[in-house]
């Protein structure tokens, strides 16, 4: 069986707590014959600020340049506010993203049929939910330059920053949700704002353009981006893939996360383009922070994590059946009742972060035997 290898960044706060969870699902997908991995822990965020003086060392980056794919619990805290802005924890993993080309971000949002009553919404608007929300990751207001602050003449400060988008970078982003829809309902949704935004008005052009050429047997829709955050929170099951912009990306894709529940609840996939050999760059994260007011207190929900390495199973190693099977045990862990506090509910006896993981093991095996 072929070993991959896995980097695995624990970070801050709850990161090294569910990614521990993740070590022992490693061991039960290499147990059952499911899949089998060789890994590497390395430091990112605030622990590399804590030890080396950056978020992410050259050292840190060149492994995660050589892993076939990456998995990263969380970065940040209150405990590094006072850094530098350049060294901030969270310039690692944009730092990551960047350099390994991670272009475009997968965020499920997906409402477990047992976490249905946890939404913050009715039971029949929820139930049922499944969206796929692409987010462009390495463009937009986050990268583009300039991006400061100044000091005016009257004494005054002026902060800017930049939006930018180039054609290919839209092309690019939308190529992976119509290729994503053509396998789902063949749906897209792509939400920007052409009404007060130049940037929104190229995506648009573009995005239909792409359709237009390649994709025109499947359905599109634009849709305002403040509209869109509506429509999510009114009538959600009216989306399947949902393609935006960087930022636009960021602020959706966590209201479409409280749907379901728990941002607990969500995985990630950030992937690069395809190279020759037809393999891509990757790497997969919780939706979920480093939580630091919980941290090391066996509170936080691995689920995230976990099913960020279902989706690295599917997207970078090709093992669609380990994937379903590791969904499926999720699935099975709740309709079983496991349950962590933030979707426990009232009179429900919560389980700890390790056991939460160990009932998907357990889920698990039984799914293989």
């Amino acid at each position: 069986m072929t070993a991959y290898k896995l980097l695995l960044l624990p970070g801050d706060g709850i990161g090294p707590e569910v990614m521990a969870q993740v070590k022992t699902v490693i061991g039960a997908l290499a147990e059952t014959g499911l899949a089998t991995f060789e890994t590497e822990t390395d430091l990112v965020g605030g622990s590399s600020i804590d030890a080396h003086g950056v978020p992410l060392t050259d050292a840190a980056l060149a492994r995660a340049d050589a892993a076939d794919a990456v998995l990263l619990g969380a970065v940040g805290g209150p405990k590094w506010s006072g850094v530098a802005y350049d060294i901030r924890p969270e310039a690692g993993l944009l730092r990551l993203r960047k350099d390994l080309g991670l272009f475009a971000n997968l965020r499920p949002a997906i409402c477990y049929p047992a976490l249905a009553d946890a939404s913050a919404l009715k039971r029949e608007l929820v139930e049922g939910l499944d969206i796929m929300i692409v987010r462009e990751l390495t463009g937009g207001v986050y990268f583009g330059e300039p991006k400061e602050i100044t000091t005016l003449p009257d004494g005054t400060k002026r902060a800017v920053d930049t939006q930018v988008y180039t054609t290919g970078e839209i092309e690019r982003i939308a190529h992976v949700a119509f290729d994503l829809a053509r396998k789902r309902s063949g749906r897209v949704a792509s939400a920007e704002k052409h009404n007060v935004m130049k940037s929104g008005v190229l995506w648009k052009e573009v995005v239909t353009q792409v359709h237009a050429e390649h994709y025109s047997d499947l359905a599109l829709e634009h849709v305002l981006a403040d509209n869109c955050a509506m429509q999510l929170v009114r009538r959600p099951k009216q989306y399947d893939v949902l393609v935006t912009d960087n930022l636009f990306g960021d602020v959706l894709s966590d209201v479409a996360a409280m749907l379901t529940g728990s941002l607990g609840m969500l995985p990630s996939a950030s992937l690069g383009a395809v190279d020759d050999k037809g393999s891509r760059k990757a790497l997969y994260e919780p939706v979920h922070g480093s939580a630091p007011d919980i941290a090391g207190q066996d509170l936080a929900n691995p689920l995230a994590m976990i099913g960020s390495l279902a989706m690295a199973l599917r997207y970078s190693f090709g093992l669609g059946e380990a994937a379903d099977l590791l969904d499926g045990a999720i699935t099975d862990a709740l309709a079983a009742g496991a349950r962590t506090k933030d979707i426990a509910g009232e009179g429900v006896n919560p389980l700890g972060t390790a056991g939460m993981g160990e009932a998907v093991v357990a889920a698990l095996r039984s799914r293989v035997r």
